[in-house]
């Protein structure tokens, strides 16, 4: 056996010394010695390996010591995170909720395949293809992987329906099922339009294309474009949302990186919004390639941003594919904005812990809720191309007008209701009883935004809930402040689940202090 490893180590090294040029800048010497390592471990460690597991331990323990967003995800995971941005994914098109340890379709996809078969709101999906997925404690994630597969496979579901005693067989045919990144558009004042991006995905440039110029036949003149809670997405559509924005040839964003050469990205021209007052609303949260498009719309001035500090990730990862359908993230280049300003917040290489504690401390600083907070690096001072205004680099995109996080909004009380997940239960349960009743009886939706009061006897099941699990108001002024906030989130979550994400926008944002900022600037 020995005689067999030293074979193969003199191998290794021949070969390796016979590549060395064609290897560039890699230090040969150190591949070897990875290689010899793992067929040591292998062949010589007194228990048998998972040679797998191995390889992607040591690949994680690599990349673990760099910055903090290269990273390896295996073939599963790679699917998971990839599916989203890509525009489609393959299933039967139901958007679901688990209501205790049963699947309640909320909606089918309009013209999706469970659509076209019959299947309706508030049908149980109780077993695919004869085996139980209802009552058995099937995470959500196993659930969805039985109901999709590969365009046109078939799958038989068995679903229980209201008003029906048996239960219901449907042969249901897999086909793509669009996956929509613009989440919300409609005109929240005459004259101004909203739209709200969730993130960057292969479909974004044309979804914000088509959402203007549905706004612009609605009479849309001026913009609020919400970039809050966006974590980014692809490069490519970032440069196409900046394009409707920004004249034929503006810069709108560059890489570069030590063995990437500079690489500029500019504006083809012809896009919708050339003209009118734009507003873009960030938050702590919005990062990546929503920071490329606030960054450029802000440089050029062709916009104000509102709201608090982005997040500041602005590290390019160039995808690399494995074999086995695995992939590493690696770092290859940092994204610029059009006046030089460098995205990317300080870091540590391998203090990935602290780098994440970032948002946590810029709380603890209280410089969300104070902009007299926010440390500005004086090193880094740039102006925008139009107007010469000053900005700042060092990490993240400071706008131009700061909206503090309302830390007083929600009392101890509402959330440890929430945490507790009793709001969501109890809402789900009155929904699915009650679902088709609020629909019929409220055709007039801005009626029902207006009107509509929350069942007592909700309030009263949620206050029980609560009581059982010793979460109670400790007194009477903790209950009234919390009543307000319940009521406002129990309509929000019945308008999400009867109506849609757009209903829903248009609800919610009603309260929304960075929207309404939004709104003074665009009037003013």
């Amino acid at each position: 056996m020995k005689k067999y490893i030293f074979l193969l180590f003199a191998l290794l090294c021949a070969n390796g010394l016979h590549a060395q040029h064609d290897f560039g800048d890699i230090d040969v010497e150190q591949l070897r010695k990875l290689q010899m390592a793992q067929m040591a471990i292998t062949s010589l460690y007194v228990d048998s390996v998972d040679q797998k597991k191995m390889t992607e331990d040591a690949i994680r323990g690599i990349l673990d010591k760099l910055d903090p967003h290269s990273s390896y995800s295996n073939a599963k995971e790679t699917k998971k995170l990839t599916e989203p941005l890509d525009g489609n994914f393959e299933g039967i098109g139901v958007q679901f909720n688990m209501l205790e340890d049963t699947l309640v379709v909320i909606q089918t996809v309009r013209k999706g395949p469970s659509e076209k078969v019959g299947i309706l709101s508030g049908d149980r999906i109780v077993s695919v293809d004869g085996l139980p997925i209802a009552g058995v404690k099937m995470s959500r994630d196993s659930i969805m992987t039985k109901l999709r597969g590969p365009k046109g496979t078939k799958v038989k579901l068995g679903i229980v329906r209201r008003g029906v005693k048996e239960m219901i067989y449907f042969i249901v045919t897999r086909d793509k099922i669009p996956l929509n990144t613009l989440d919300a558009y409609y005109m929240i004042e005459p004259g101004i339009g909203y739209i709200h991006l969730e993130q960057f995905g292969a479909t974004t440039g044309k979804e914000m294309n088509d959402a203007i110029k549905a706004l612009q036949k609605q009479g849309m003149q001026h913009l609020i474009l919400d970039l809050q809670v966006n974590g980014g997405g692809y490069l490519g559509s970032a440069v196409e949302v900046a394009n409707e924005f920004l004249k034929a040839g503006a810069l709108v964003v560059y890489t570069e990186g030590r063995t990437q050469p500079k690489q500029v990205l500019t504006a083809a021209g012809g896009g919708l919004m050339q003209s009118g007052k734009v507003v873009v609303l960030v938050d702590e949260y919005t990062a990546s390639a929503a920071e490329i498009v606030s960054g450029a719309i802000q440089d050029h001035d062709r916009g104000t941003i509102v709201g608090r500090r982005t997040f500041g990730k602005g590290l390019v990862q160039r995808p690399i594919p494995l074999p086995d359908g695995s992939m590493i993230r690696l770092t290859t280049a940092h994204y610029y904005t059009p006046s030089g300003r460098c995205i990317q917040k300080p870091y540590v290489k391998g203090q990935k812990d602290e780098y994440n504690q970032d948002l946590e401390q810029r709380y603890k600083h209280g410089e969300l809720v104070c902009k007299d907070s926010i440390h500005l690096d004086s090193t880094k001072v740039y102006r925008t191309l139009e107007k010469k205004r000053i900005v700042y680099g060092g990490g993240g995109i400071m706008p131009d007008v700061f909206v503090p996080l309302d830390t007083t909004t929600y009392s101890k009380y509402y959330l440890a209701l929430r945490r507790a997940n009793i709001i969501n239960e109890k809402s789900l349960k009155f929904i699915d009883n009650h679902r088709k009743e609020i629909k019929r009886q409220n055709p007039d939706l801005k009626k029902f935004m207006d009107t509509y009061e929350v069942p007592q006897t909700l309030i009263d099941e949620i206050i029980e809930a609560g009581k059982q699990k010793k979460i109670e108001a400790k007194d009477d002024k903790e209950m009234q402040k919390t009543l307000p906030d319940l009521h406002f989130t129990l309509k929000s979550l019945i308008i999400y689940d009867v109506w849609d994400r757009n209903e829903y926008f248009q609800f919610v944002n009603r309260r929304s202090d960075i929207v309404k900022k939004g709104l003074e600037i665009i009037k003013k």
